[in-house]
């Protein structure tokens, strides 16, 4: 996983990839709901764990069971693979937990 920023064709191939993220500016985003406020926190937790395993780390926004993932590498002022890493990561997170 790269720190370099991606092209716009590279970000556009990911993004197919990646049905339930879209883009915003420089960031990638997904919002999901759970079936419960704590159901949303473990998903938090496990994104968490996975966040340091990467040492790339997500802006999240909980609203009860409601949450919003922002992906950037502000490192590199834009998106990275790390971000499309950590992106597939959420969504594995999200289908196991939720």
């Amino acid at each position: 996983m790269s720190r370099t920023r991606l092209t716009e064709d590279e970000i556009t191939t990911a993004l197919a990839a990646l049905p339930e993220w879209h883009r915003e500016g420089e960031a990638i985003v997904r919002t999901a709901e759970t079936a419960s406020f704590m159901t949303a926190i473990r998903v938090v937790d496990t994104v968490a764990v996975a966040a340091e395993e990467l040492d790339h780390h997500p802006d999240i926004d909980i609203r009860w069971r409601t949450l919003r993932f922002a992906l950037s590498t502000h490192s590199a002022g834009g998106l990275t693979g790390l971000d499309t890493t950590l992106a597939a990561r959420i969504d594995d997170v999200l289908r196991t937990t939720s």
